[in-house]
C-alpha cells in the first residue's frame, strides 16, 4: 500500500536536478511518480538524458527511482536501471529465479536470517521493466486497516503482507506488489484504502491499478461497490473538515 512515507521537503533536489527532473526548485516529475516516491515505492520506468557521475557520462538511461533514508535523516536518491540481466538473491534457487522471470509465480516469500542470526521472512518479486529482483521484508510492509469501507482481519492483513491475494466482502480482490508504483494489484480498476494512524483514519485513493498477476480485468472492472463510494464520501468529509479546521494533514492522500 502507498500511504505518504516522506514529506516533499525531505526530496534530494540537488540529486533531482541533477537528472533533469527537478529545475530551479521546482519539481518536473508527474502526480503518479511524485505520490510513488513519497510513499517509499518505485517510480515507473522513465528516461534520463545526459547524466553525469565520477568522470562517467552517460548520454541516455532507461531506470526506474526510489527514495532510502540513511538513518542519520538524510534522504538519498537511488537508481534503478535497466540490467542486462538479472541477479538472483542468493536465498532462492535458480528453479525459482527462473520461474519468477518467466511470470509462473507472481511473488515467492522465502526465510532467511539477518547479520545477527535474526529470522526474517522475504518477499522476492521480478521486475520485468528493469530485469531485477526486488526483495521486501514482510514485517515492513503495511497492510491497510480497511478497503472500501470494510475492516480487514489480522488473517487478511498477514497475507496481505506475504503477496497473498485478499478478498474483500463486496468482490473486491487486490495484492501487494513493490513492482509497480502504485503498490497494489486488483480486480477493479480502483479501491478506497484507509489506515489507523493516531486514533484517526487516514484515506489514500488508488485509480487506474493493474490487474491482479497474470489475470485481465473483466468487464465489471469499473462497476465500484456501494462500500467505495461511501469510503470516497467519508474520504471527501475528512478531507474538507481538515480544510476549515486547519492546513490538510500531510498523511492524508489523494
Amino acid at each position: 500500500m502507498r500511504f505518504q512515507r516522506f514529506k516533499e521537503k525531505e526530496l534530494p533536489m540537488q540529486d533531482l536536478e541533477t537528472i533533469g527532473l527537478a529545475a530551479g526548485g521546482q519539481l518536473l516529475l508527474n502526480v503518479d511518480d511524485l505520490k510513488a516516491l513519497l510513499s517509499g515505492g518505485r517510480t515507473s520506468l522513465m528516461q534520463l538524458n545526459n547524466l553525469e557521475a565520477e568522470n562517467i557520462k552517460i548520454k541516455s538511461l532507461d531506470a526506474k527511482l526510489s527514495l532510502q533514508p540513511d538513518g542519520k535523516g538524510k534522504v538519498n536518491l537511488l537508481i534503478h536501471p535497466v540490467y542486462r540481466r538479472a541477479v538472483k538473491p542468493d536465498f532462492i534457487s535458480e528453479e525459482d529465479a527462473l520461474q519468477l522471470q518467466k511470470g509462473g509465480l507472481s511473488n515467492l516469500l522465502k526465510v532467511s536470517t539477518d547479520g545477527q542470526g535474526r529470522r526474517k521472512e522475504l518477499l522476492v518479486e521480478y521486475d520485468a521493466d528493469t530485469r531485477e529482483f526486488i526483495v521486501s521484508d514482510v514485517e515492513k510492509i503495511l497492510a491497510p486497516d480497511m478497503v472500501n469501507g470494510d475492516f480487514l482481519t489480522p488473517a487478511q492483513k498477514e497475507a496481505f503482507r506475504k503477496g497473498k491475494e485478499v478478498q474483500m466482502p463486496d468482490h473486491t480482490a487486490f495484492a501487494y506488489t513493490a513492482v509497480n508504483a502504485q503498490g497494489i494489484r486488483a480486480n477493479k480498476l480502483a479501491l478506497i484504502a484507509s489506515v489507523l494512524i493516531d486514533g484517526g483514519l487516514s484515506y489514500a485513493l488508488y485509480k487506474g491499478l493493474n490487474a491482479l498477476f497474470n489475470q485481465k480485468h473483466d468487464a465489471d472492472a469499473g462497476k465500484l461497490s456501494a462500500g467505495y463510494d461511501n469510503a470516497v464520501r467519508d474520504m471527501e468529509e475528512q478531507v474538507n473538515f481538515h480544510h476549515q479546521e486547519a492546513p490538510l494533514p500531510n498523511r492524508i492522500t489523494r
